[in-house]
């Protein structure tokens, strides 16, 4: 008879011991973005979610925790969530990954709406595209893209073991503008369905603007997704 084993090696529970993903939080630019920095304890690799601004904030707070950074992860193209780019890419050599429908956002600034509030931010074209299902490692640790287009028709969701980084797509009670070109609120409605209200409700959810919640709030208590 062949007997199952249900135990652990010590290197099995030592990794899932340590390969945790590390998350700081702090808001950047004048629109008030939640900035993130996502990372591996163990190996102290990083990715930098949406630097929207405060580009030397970030690098004092990157070499504060003596972290690495991979890459730089726009969950869509709009200049609040981009116009750092650039700096912190120069400073660290990350390379930057957005979506194919929002990669032109980058180098337009008519796209990313910069033009329109005061300024052209004209970025270098992405390093990488990064598509629905795509998974990012992120030292021991990994994100896995999801599509979520409606806010703007590139824009993803990041989700970690037990979070999700939900950008403009999903808020605390709220959800995405659909008025900006590009924008559609069915599109944004399906995919919040779709891709975010299966998850567990448990999983906490970081936006990119305003406070975290959890999938289990927003299903109950959105009004937008009842």
């Amino acid at each position: 008879m062949v007997r199952l084993r249900y135990f652990l090696t010590v290197n099995e529970l030592f990794r899932k011991t340590v390969d945790i993903m590390k998350v700081i939080r702090f808001e950047v630019g004048n629109l008030g973005t939640n900035c993130y920095i996502a990372y591996c304890e163990q190996t102290r690799q990083a990715a930098v979610i949406d630097p929207g601004g405060n580009a030397a904030q970030i690098l004092d707070i990157l070499a504060g925790q003596k972290l690495q950074v991979k890459l730089i992860i726009n969950t869509h193209g709009h200049v609040d969530h981009i116009a750092a780019n650039g700096e912190v890419q120069n400073a660290t050599g990350a390379a930057v990954l957005i979506h194919p429908r929002d990669a032109g956002m980058l180098t337009n600034p008519q796209q990313n709406l910069s033009s329109f509030i005061g300024g052209e931010v004209v970025l270098k074209p992405a390093d990488r595209l990064i598509n629905d299902g795509d998974i990012i490692p992120v030292g021991n640790t990994e994100l896995t893209v999801l599509h979520t287009p409606g806010h703007t028709p590139g824009g993803i969701c990041l989700k970690g073991d037990d979070l999700l980084f939900s950008g403009d797509t999903l808020f605390a009670e709220s959800i995405g503008r659909t008025d900006f070109p590009g924008g559609s609120y069915q599109q944004l409605i399906t995919a919040i369905q779709e891709k975010l209200m299966v998850l567990p409700d448990g999983m906490k959810v970081l936006p990119g603007h305003g406070p975290e919640t959890t999938i289990g709030w927003e299903r109950t208590h959105n009004p937008f997704i009842q």
